[in-house]
């Protein structure tokens, strides 16, 4: 990464953060994920090299900056979703000033519609940052649609712990899956996927 883009998101982290800090409303703040899990999802990408990486959460694209920087190197392309289309303008934006545009595909849409509607074995590399909540819901599909060795990382499982038991729960159960916990920023699971699930 040269020091134009590791500038741009040193930038856009601080912006974010500051305006996080004046929100009171949890569902309009940036929720940006912490640089040092942003440089592990870079890495990882770069290990790896998977060629179809999915995020679901974009928000204002800090990480899908990381992520198609990534995914550039390694003759990838990230596809990244967000429900809402302001979100979505806005990382445009921010992926545009990054020059990563090319590497990215940005979609408006729901995290549980996406995944529902991919392909079995479809992604190599997925990043979780969306509505906790939901994310047991989307597990079935998720596990259908990562790839045989494919790798699954989601957020916030130790700052959020409570809100990802149910999926922690499932992934513990799923004997076809490894898994390993990062105790990086919030908390990264990391899921690896053995057989193809479909």
């Amino acid at each position: 990464m040269d020091a134009r883009l590791t500038q741009l998101l040193d930038d856009l982290y601080h912006r974010n953060a500051a305006d996080d800090a004046e929100q009171a409303d949890r569902l309009a703040r940036w929720r940006t994920v912490e640089p040092d899990t942003a440089a592990l999802l870079a890495v990882l990408v770069r290990a790896r090299a998977p060629r179809r990486l999915l995020e679901l959460g974009t928000s204002s694209g800090y990480s899908a900056i990381w992520l198609a920087d990534a995914a550039r190197a390694v003759g990838g392309r990230l596809t990244s979703v967000d429900l809402d289309p302001e979100r979505t303008a806005v990382a445009r934006g921010n992926l545009g000033a990054a020059g990563l545009q090319p590497w990215v595909q940005l979609r408006t849409a729901d995290a549980g519609d996406v995944l529902a509607e991919s392909a079995d074995d479809s992604w190599e590399f997925v990043f979780l940052d969306a509505e906790r909540p939901r994310y047991a819901g989307y597990w079935p599909d998720l596990r259908r649609a990562l790839a045989p060795r494919g790798l699954l990382v989601v957020d916030n499982v130790v700052s959020h712990a409570e809100q990802v038991a149910d999926l922690r729960a499932l992934v513990d159960a799923d004997r076809t899956v490894t898994q390993a916990l990062a105790p990086t920023g919030a908390g990264a699971l990391l899921v690896i996927a053995g057989e193809s699930a479909g």
